[in-house]
């Protein structure tokens, strides 16, 4: 017996150093960038606005776009902000006074009286359905003490909601420039926003409002005020949005629309001046339909339990059932659910294994090993964890030593 352990061990010993070491693939990182999901331009849809896009909203991906990374101005598109900001800051019952400085701006205004005070809500529907300057003053220098430190409010929000290319010095959206720049934002980031504020049942109702009376506290002054976003009447399906202009932004507007599962939101700058205010429909409307009929859900990579993949194994050792067995490879299988996304004939999808070229036992069922990358169109779109289906225990001495232990006890 001693000359059988014997004879065992030397035989498993020079099988053991002689099988290959491991190698593994070096990994790679790839950076998420919305922007690079679509060529912007596919169609000239002669757009009448100098910048224009259409997103998915739940992705940001953008679905059309017309230099829509173009930094300009975008009048009272800005009250989209000030808005969300007031409410996530801010009580719908806060009694809010009015000062001299938010009296002094210039039309379109509510025409309220320094000392007057309002309900937080109430200046919401001034600012959102008829896009009075000095209501957006007067929520600023509320939640924020002065309309500059509101301005400062602002910019770190955009910049949490991954706003990129924007500066906003006003909260009202006349232009204006601080040390950091002129009032400006693009069509990207606006869009961005608008995504942002959707999420907030209080923004959809207040926007979604066709009219609306208004008080002060007291009830001394009223007020009838009309939404002026006509697309919620052109559109089916239209969530919301916000209309602007000045001189030098031009028409310009942000908006919101569901069709089927997807909520796209829009952003059109310098979309016509005086005489063609009625431009931006034109264009809002385009931009919805190019989205409609281009893109489409589909599966973008199966279910896991059509994807076998394996990974070579090295110094591995079974003996599963009493048999012992020496596996060159281990099956490897993908999360189970499959992946999405919202594509057009135009866009190239393709997949990428991240997997270590081979492996050096043990291994044990379940461990992550690598990933699948689905790439749109050579842009990291989403990634799914790749783990070991089978486990191998590490075939070296002391599993040897082990396992003629065990076979001797088993024969005694």
């Amino acid at each position: 017996m001693k000359k059988f352990i014997l004879y065992f061990l030397v035989i498993f010993f020079c099988f053991y150093i002689t099988l290959p070491q491991n190698v593994y693939a070096s990994s790679y990182t790839d950076i998420y960038d919305p922007e690079s999901f679509s060529d912007f331009h596919r169609d000239d849809l002669n757009l009448y606005a100098g910048s224009a896009v259409i997103i998915d909203a739940d992705s940001g991906r953008i679905l059309y776009g017309k230099s829509a990374a173009e930094p300009m101005a975008n009048a009272s598109t800005t009250k989209i902000l000030t808005c969300i900001l007031a409410l996530e800051l801010g009580n719908p019952d806060d009694v809010v006074p009015v000062s001299d400085y938010a009296c002094s701006m210039p039309k379109v205004k509510l025409g309220f009286s320094s000392g007057d005070t309002f309900y937080l809500k109430d200046l919401l529907y001034s600012l959102m359905l008829e896009s009075h300057n000095d209501s957006a003053v007067a929520v600023a220098e509320h939640i924020a003490g002065s309309a500059e430190a509101f301005a400062d409010l602002m910019n770190e929000k955009a910049e949490e909601i991954g706003c990129t290319n924007s500066h906003f010095v006003t909260p009202n959206g006349l232009d204006d420039e601080d040390e950091g720049g002129e009032h400006h934002t693009t069509a990207y980031d606006l869009s961005l926003l608008m995504a942002y504020c959707i999420q907030n049942e209080t923004f959809l109702e207040i926007t979604q409002t066709a009219s609306a009376q208004i008080s002060t506290t007291d009830g001394s002054k009223t007020w009838s005020l009309t939404n002026h976003n006509s697309l919620l009447q052109m559109v089916d399906g239209a969530l919301s949005g916000k209309t602007g202009f000045t001189a030098k932004a031009g028409y310009c507007y942000v908006g919101a629309c569901e069709s089927g599962d997807h909520r796209y939101t829009f952003a059109l700058l310098a979309c016509g001046w005086p005489n063609h205010r009625e431009y931006k429909w034109s264009d809002a409307k385009q931009l919805i339909f190019y989205a409609d009929q281009h893109y489409e859900d589909r599966v973008l990579t199966q279910e896991s339990s059509e994807i076998a993949l394996s990974v070579s194994l090295a110094d591995a050792v079974s003996a599963a059932g009493g048999h012992i067995t020496y596996p060159e490879t281990v099956a490897a299988v993908v999360a189970d659910e499959a992946v999405t996304g919202f594509v057009s004939d135009t866009d190239e999808v393709e997949i990428q294994y991240d997997l270590p070229e081979s492996l050096t036992a043990p291994v044990v069922a379940g461990t992550v090993v690598g990933a699948e990358k689905i790439y749109l169109n050579g842009v990291l779109y989403a990634s799914r964890e790749i783990s070991l289906a089978g486990s191998a225990e590490l075939c070296d001495l002391t599993w040897c030593l082990m396992w003629v232990v065990r076979q001797f006890f088993t024969f005694l």
